[in-house]
């Protein structure tokens, strides 16, 4: 099989038809509102750092970012493609969001079938970690 040739780049105006493909295609659609358009549009919006995957100029992988470029980088969305996975394209999303924001540290929280990934290519697991999703649980 030919190596593949992968170019990497920011793109944060990612159209949203490609956001919810790639989302689709990576299983990441699970837990993700695509049917839902306006989020989806939201959700490219307000991100600041967006880096790409293509291969032959289609997406097959993406990582979504909000940062201050500073102190942290959360790291909302890390999708790759099922037919382009363990071929280390997610490690390199994550490459070059870090390298975008060097002096930031990158936070995440694990998809459920990637909680034992992210150890794999070197970060640290990290437990305190809460989320509140909806504001009558706030008491």
């Amino acid at each position: 099989m030919p190596e593949l040739v992968i170019e990497y780049q920011i793109e944060n105006d990612l159209s949203v038809d490609e956001f919810k493909q790639i989302l689709i295609q990576s299983t990441l659609a699970e837990r993700r509102p695509i049917t839902e358009e306006d989020r989806l549009k939201d959700m490219l919006k307000h991100a600041n750092l967006i880096v790409t995957a293509r291969y032959n100029g289609k997406l097959i992988g993406v990582s979504r970012s909000l940062t201050d470029f500073s102190f942290c980088t959360y790291l909302s969305d890390l999708a790759v493609n099922l037919e382009f996975q363990h071929k280390g394209i997610g490690k390199a999303l994550i490459q070059h969001t870090k390298l975008a924001a060097p002096l930031a540290k990158i936070i995440l929280l694990a998809a459920p079938d990637a909680v034992n990934y992210y150890p794999k290519i070197g970060m640290t697991h990290f437990e305190f970690c809460y989320f509140l999703k909806e504001i009558n649980d706030l008491h």
